[in-house]
């Protein structure tokens, strides 16, 4: 295909994307990313996998845990015994509640993914023997696999992402709880949606419509909270901006409805305060540069418990602040202090590594040349010329 023809295809100039494939700028957001997939008929994981090495231990050995995760979704099925020893349920549960603080709070995809194939039978196992914890069981699977969905998502599995939230979703089912089952289509979206954001933005408003009657519920809801959130991302990513906008008012006024500035559900820490930065992202996604800053101002990440969602606030600042020279330290700044936050999710980000990239690209011998560069050799990415 000539490039001209893919511009077209994909409702870019052609201009824009002989820079993007020359590396003269960077793919910055989702609606790029996935109109190239679209006109390259391909799926974007084909244009975002990694075929980088990563230089630091850590992020070496998540990347070798991916094929014991893969073998584990595909072996085990809810309701078959797969005959494993099972320990007492209080110290399977002592093992969900580590896998969680490695989910939700550091980001730690070598520690998932280690700890994953170990966890999954014993928690088939329990289902079948200890119907007596059944409900637990069947939370922890949600949880479980929602840590395989992010692990694999990160690391380049393909198709494994959208596997594990097919799973996630069958125990949410099964459980029959509305919050979980909100969680559940939330997670689908945040999996898949790359693939069909037509498809991430109807599963969202339907299920957050099915939530209504039991509003009265604050599980529900932080639940219903983030499916209007990931239906505004779904606009956002089809540069639809009112609609994007409609859905993050009515996150913003469900979350005047809670007690606390951050709830607590499944750790997904919707509230005020998480609201704020969803509406940072959606800016950057929309691309509206040193903007973002003005909006950041009110934003108060500090009460989010969880160095990864931190960590996810100050990467899109930094990215919003890098293309202008006036900010682009401050946006540098910004990028430093998300990798020391939460360093794997932040080195497998590709938005992140894109700016980088980037950057690294424009560097001279700069005051913040070394600092780029140091990054950059931490995210794999190859020096320039």
């Amino acid at each position: 295909m000539d490039l001209r023809t893919a511009a077209d295809l994909a409702g870019i100039s052609f201009s824009y994307l002989g820079q993007l494939e020359r590396g003269d700028k960077p793919v910055n957001n989702r609606r790029v990313l996935e109109a190239l997939a679209m006109a390259l008929r391909v799926s974007p994981t084909e244009l975002t996998g990694q075929p980088w090495a990563p230089v630091d231990p850590v992020s070496s050995d998540a990347h070798a845990s991916l094929h014991e995760v893969e073998t584990a979704l595909e072996a085990y099925e809810l309701g078959h015994d797969p005959g494993v020893e099972m320990r007492p349920w209080p110290e399977i549960a002592s093992d969900v509640t580590q896998l969680i603080d490695l989910m939700h709070v550091h980001s730690d995809y070598a520690g998932q993914g280690n700890l994953l194939p170990l966890l999954l039978p014993e928690l088939h196992a329990a289902y079948v023997r200890d119907p007596s914890n059944r409900v637990h069981i069947l939370r922890a699977l949600v949880r479980a696999y929602a840590s395989a969905t992010w692990t694999t998502k990160r690391l380049g599995g393909r198709g494994l992402p959208a596997i594990a939230a097919r799973l996630a979703q069958e125990a949410a089912d099964e459980l029959g709880e509305p919050a979980w089952t909100g969680f559940a289509a939330w997670l689908r979206g945040d999996a898949t949606g790359q693939l069909s954001r037509k498809q991430q933005y109807n599963r969202s408003v339907r299920t957050a419509d099915s939530l209504v009657p039991h509003l009265d519920e604050p599980d529900v809801i932080q639940a219903y909270g983030m499916l209007q959130l990931s239906a505004a991302l779904a606009s956002a990513a089809q540069s639809d901006r009112d609609t994007a906008a409609t859905h993050l008012d009515e996150a913003n006024a469900v979350a005047q409805r809670l007690d606390d500035e951050v709830g607590s559900f499944a750790r997904l820490w919707f509230g005020r305060a998480n609201v704020g930065i969803w509406r940072v992202s959606l800016a950057t996604e929309f691309g509206d540069g040193p903007k973002v800053a003005e909006l950041a101002r009110g934003v108060h990440p500090e009460l989010i418990p969880s160095p990864s969602r931190k960590a996810e606030f100050w990467a899109d600042l930094g990215r919003s602040l890098l293309d202008d020279p006036g900010t682009r330290d401050k946006g540098m700044t910004a990028l430093l202090n998300a990798e020391k936050l939460a360093p794997q999710r932040i080195r497998n980000d590709v938005f992140v590594r894109e700016a980088v990239s980037n950057q690294l690209r424009r560097a001279r011998r700069d005051a913040g040349g070394r600092e780029l560069r140091g990054l950059a050799w931490r995210m794999g990415i190859a020096p320039v010329g």
